[in-house]
């Protein structure tokens, strides 16, 4: 979820300095030459490391909307790569109003996401700190972060959550797939946002569709505009409506916690939500408040709407775009199909991940799409690394698309390759974080994961499909710039290649 505030920063950034290019229009040349030149040429001296090379570029402005230009292109690594020639792989910059170190070195970017909050805490600005509110798992540090990050991973990892994870994919993707017309378009990124979106809701308050959904559903998509507006806060602002619309959605949160102390905590043995296991675990010494476990609640529940969803439409874009890959997986997922009809079980959440290739699909779309394109830190004291010197105030911003792009790392990484990572090549090394890393690694990975396969499985072993053109958007989510639409035929035989 790192991904998320990053992403939400650019988002506001973005707005904030765009109202910046009429004081640069206004300025003759000859002064704004001058203010360049005072600019860039400020002492950095801090002690015994060097600042990496690099420049702050403009007064207030920095290197911002040369930064938005790049992302908003196809290439947007652009702006990174450029200056990864000029000055190395970790170079200074001045982007979205702070003096930043950039970092495209996998190395350095692994010991920063692996630092405590004693060098590294997350960097984000205030009017998003208010929005998420200061009790976020995203902005907490030290022991609390710790054990509601601890908590919440080993849930997501155990066997009972997966199962329950898959039985609910079936019954949305079932419920979803069959009111599926032939004679019109089939919009993936809208239908994959409707299942996750469920799926994961379920997942941390064990609530099914209905009305509350409904009411949920429809405060949730208030709140998350909020995170897209620009950051003032007063009455019929976006910003004040999505706050109105977070604490509604933390009403009916505390509601079901409530519900949950009046049944009788003592009764469960198996945690069925996020809640059950924040409550089960609320030691005397450290308790966790309602507030607080609502908040959070809602905090997490964005992934449902922004990662999974993505990686399941880029999953389909670039299989439309490689029929060989397409091929290879559906003769996968039928032989998997066959099998288990033969045997007559059910398909189990194991099942679904025990598939080599289909994995080295979701593996090389997390690659490819990039849709946690990095992580931004401030450091709390100066802090060296390989040589480099980190000074402190300053935001570090470890930028993992120039790694996943690189072709020191990946040959022809452009090129949509699912079969380079079969033979079992490392997927843990520092050059692919697709989740983040380090202590504020995403814990819901292995969730994305299963639900990927089981969409992609119950797309390819019940519908043929032909894509229309689209194209990823990149700038400021990542997205398909018409929802990914596709033309399906239901499958009503198949033979295995």
């Amino acid at each position: 979820m790192d991904n998320l505030l990053l992403i939400l920063f650019l988002t506001a950034a973005a707005s904030f300095f765009s109202t910046l290019i009429l004081y640069l229009r206004s300025s003759s040349p000859s002064s704004s030459r001058s203010r360049r030149r005072s600019f860039t040429s400020q002492s950095h001296s801090h002690g015994h490391g060097q600042l990496p090379l690099g420049t702050l570029g403009w007064p207030i402005v920095g290197e911002s909307l040369e930064f938005i230009s790049c992302a908003l292109t196809d290439r947007p690594e652009s702006f990174m790569d450029k200056r990864r020639c000029m000055y190395g792989k970790v170079f200074k910059s001045h982007i979205f109003g702070t003096p930043t170190i950039v970092s495209t070195d996998a190395e350095v970017s692994k010991f920063v996401l692996q630092s405590d909050a004693k060098a590294f805490v997350p960097f984000y600005p205030k009017s998003l700190t208010e929005l998420m509110g200061k009790s976020s798992i995203l902005l907490i540090n030290g022991g609390l972060q710790r054990r509601i990050h601890g908590l919440i991973g080993s849930f997501f990892k155990s066997a009972d959550l997966k199962a329950q994870i898959t039985r609910d994919m079936e019954k949305y993707i079932h419920k979803s797939m069959e009111n599926w017309m032939q004679d019109q378009p089939i919009y993936i990124q809208d239908e994959s946002k409707n299942i996750a979106f469920q799926v994961l809701v379920k997942a941390l308050i064990n609530l099914d569709p209905g009305e509350q959904m409904e009411i949920l559903k429809k405060q949730f998509q208030e709140f998350i505009s909020g995170l897209m507006s620009l950051p003032v806060n007063i009455p019929g602002s976006q910003l004040y409506r999505s706050l109105q619309a977070k604490k509604k959605m933390a009403r009916l949160i505390q509601e079901i916690i409530q519900s949950k102390r009046d049944g009788g905590m003592s009764n469960i043995n198996v945690p069925k939500d996020v809640i059950d296991v924040l409550m089960m675990n609320n030691a005397s010494d450290q308790p966790l408040t309602d507030d607080l476990i609502a908040d959070n609640m809602i905090d997490m529940m964005i992934p449902g709407e922004d990662s999974v969803p993505v990686l399941m439409t880029l999953a389909v874009k670039y299989l439309s775009d490689y029929p060989a890959a397409l091929q290879q997986l559906t003769d996968e997922n039928i032989k998997l199909k066959e099998l288990k009809a033969q045997l007559g079980e059910p398909l189990a959440w194991s099942d679904y991940l025990s598939l080599p290739f289909t994995q080295n699909v979701i593996t090389e779309t997390l690659r490819m799409g990039n849709i946690i394109i990095g992580v931004m830190r401030k450091a709390m004291r100066d802090i060296e690394i390989k040589g480099y010197l980190i000074p402190k105030g300053w935001c570090f911003f470890a930028y993992f698309r120039s790694v996943h792009l690189d072709e020191s790392n990946y040959d022809w990484p452009y090129q949509f390759n699912p079969w380079r990572w079969q033979d079992n090549k490392d997927i843990s090394n520092s050059s692919f974080t697709p989740f983040g890393g380090g202590q504020r690694l995403c814990p819901g990975l292995d969730l994305a994961r299963l639900e990927a396969s089981i969409f992609l499985h119950h797309l390819v072993t019940q519908f043929r499909w032909v894509a229309e053109e689209d194209t990823v958007v990149n700038f400021p989510t990542v997205r398909m710039k018409r929802r990914m639409p596709i033309w399906v035929k239901k499958r009503e035989d198949y033979k295995l290649t």
